[in-house]
């Protein structure tokens, strides 16, 4: 696939754009952040409106139009799931989202992986040397359109077979581009960006819907996460700074205007929240050790959970210690068995109770946990990735450890889990596919750079990005120089 300029298109000339800031003075769209110490129950004006936005008296400033909050309906999806609360299937076959679904499994039961493959079809998306891991391809419900979201701000819709159907350059590439995973709803797809804006795009033509910007958002820097999506809603955080903290929203999809929102994260959080419609509960963490969780539907705070227990490093600490810089939680969390399942930087990995945050058990790692864990729900095991180059498979009930492999380099990204593979990128720039029953490796296909996205199977294809190869990028007295974009790859069986 070519580097075609003549079918790139800039959204902030296209005719769809709804730049709702714009049509708003800066005094009601950012809210003043005050001090927040660890005993200072001071709330922020952001803070008053999401308190009063979930009783449903008042619309957050900075919407276009006052818009009050009306509770989504879990029912369908809890009534959908069997006695664990898994739902095998999307139930709902027009969404798609990240890890899967809302639960945020990663787990493919209906794929199968080849006992060889090879490359398909290749072409250059990632460029930009931020090491967080990268947007995950995320094929349409329909599986006739895959889109690739990149570091640099573009979006790829292609065939499965690589064909281009359109591209878009965004304002995320004035940033750091995209690294969150879009949602797919009935022919939209909805996605965050590094410039803090919240972006709806019509998946046939490429035209954009609407856009919410940074400013609508409490004047965000950016929005690492991927969206989840409940009856007409998206539900994602973005990331402030000045001081380094976060904010939980919730979007109205129609529309991108913000209903409610929660501003007591501390640190810039990455991850994207997880619900468990059954359990009624919403998840997430953050770049001070946190897991934070509320309500759900009702959005009211429950609990949090600080990460850096005994032997893990202490790091430094603001507001009164609750920032715990040696215990980040990067990667998302998923919620399973009424437990929520948490990797952190102070090497662990945690079950945790979701009705009140307690610690039931937590697995010791020889290095910092950020990898998005996947669960396998019939079996009860949970497979996770660690900076140790390891993969590890642990017994959900207990932690035991069930097989551990090496997989020669880091691992920051997505694990996948299919009928009887598990596949996993690192940053030895291979991907890596292991036996889910013993963590034997099956095949390795070997890349370009650190293979930090997700990898996705569908329809006999496996979808996955790369960074981008750089020298010199740990090196402070040398300039980092990109040497080779990191490309997005479909794989095919090798017959």
């Amino acid at each position: 696939m070519s580097e075609d300029a003549a079918d790139r298109r800039d959204v902030d000339s296209s005719p769809g754009r709804r730049d709702a800031g714009a049509d708003h003075p800066s005094a009601t769209a950012v809210a003043e952040r005050q001090g927040r110490g660890a005993g200072d129950r001071q709330l922020s004006r952001r803070r008053l409106l999401c308190t009063a936005g979930t009783a449903g008296t008042i619309g957050l400033a900075g919407c276009a139009g006052r818009q009050y909050r009306s509770r989504p309906d879990c029912s369908p999806i809890a009534s959908a799931a069997d006695a664990d609360g898994y739902v095998p299937l999307p139930a709902d076959d027009d969404i798609s989202m990240f890890r899967r679904g809302l639960r945020r499994y990663g787990y493919y039961p209906e794929e199968t992986v080849p006992d060889a493959v090879r490359v398909d079809w290749s072409f250059p998306t990632n460029g930009i040397g931020h090491t967080a891991a990268k947007s995950t391809p995320r094929p349409t419900p329909d599986g006739e359109t895959v889109l690739i979201a990149s570091d640099t701000g573009r979006i790829d819709a292609v065939t499965p077979t690589g064909e281009r159907r359109w591209r878009i350059d965004t304002g995320a590439s004035r940033s750091l581009g995209f690294h969150g995973t879009p949602a797919i709803v009935d022919g939209t797809a909805y996605i965050g960006g590094y410039d803090g804006d919240c972006y709806a795009i019509d998946i046939a033509s490429g035209d954009v819907i609407w856009r919410t910007s940074a400013r609508e958002f409490g004047g965000a820097i950016a929005i690492g996460s991927s969206p989840a999506y409940v009856d007409g809603n998206l539900y994602l955080l973005t990331e402030h700074k000045n001081p380094a903290s976060g904010t939980l929203w919730e979007i109205d999809a129609a529309t991108g205007n913000p209903t409610w929102s929660d501003d007591r994260i501390w640190g810039m959080p990455h991850p994207s929240p997880a619900i468990d419609c059954r359990a009624g509960r919403l998840v997430t963490g953050s770049n001070d050790g946190v897991v934070y969780c509320w309500e759900f539907p009702s959005l009211e705070f429950a609990w949090s959970f600080q990460a850096g227990g005994e032997g893990g490093p202490n790091g430094d600490s603001m507001a009164g210690g609750r920032f715990n810089l040696g215990a980040q939680i990067k990667g998302t969390i998923p919620v399973y068995d009424g437990a929520a399942f948490v990797g952190s930087w102070d090497g662990r990995f945690y079950r945790l109770d979701l009705e009140d945050g307690s610690e039931e058990w937590s697995f010791q790692t020889d290095n910092i946990v950020m990898s998005n864990p996947a669960i396998v729900p019939e079996d009860g095991v949970v497979y996770v990735g660690s900076d140790d180059r390891h993969v590890y498979a642990l017994d959900t009930d207990t932690g035991d450890e069930l097989w551990a492999t090496n997989v020669g380099g880091r691992v920051i990204g997505s694990i996948t889990a299919t009928a009887e593979t598990i596949l996993v990128g690192s940053y030895d720039t291979h991907l890596y596919a292991l036996d889910r029953e013993t963590g034997e490796r099956r095949w390795r296909v070997e890349n370009r750079g650190h293979v930090t996205s997700g990898a996705i199977p569908r329809d006999g294809r496996i979808y996955y990005a790369e960074r981008g190869v750089f020298s010199n990028h740990y090196d402070e007295d040398e300039e980092t120089v990109l040497e080779e974009r990191g490309h997005a790859y479909c794989l095919v069986p090798d017959e």
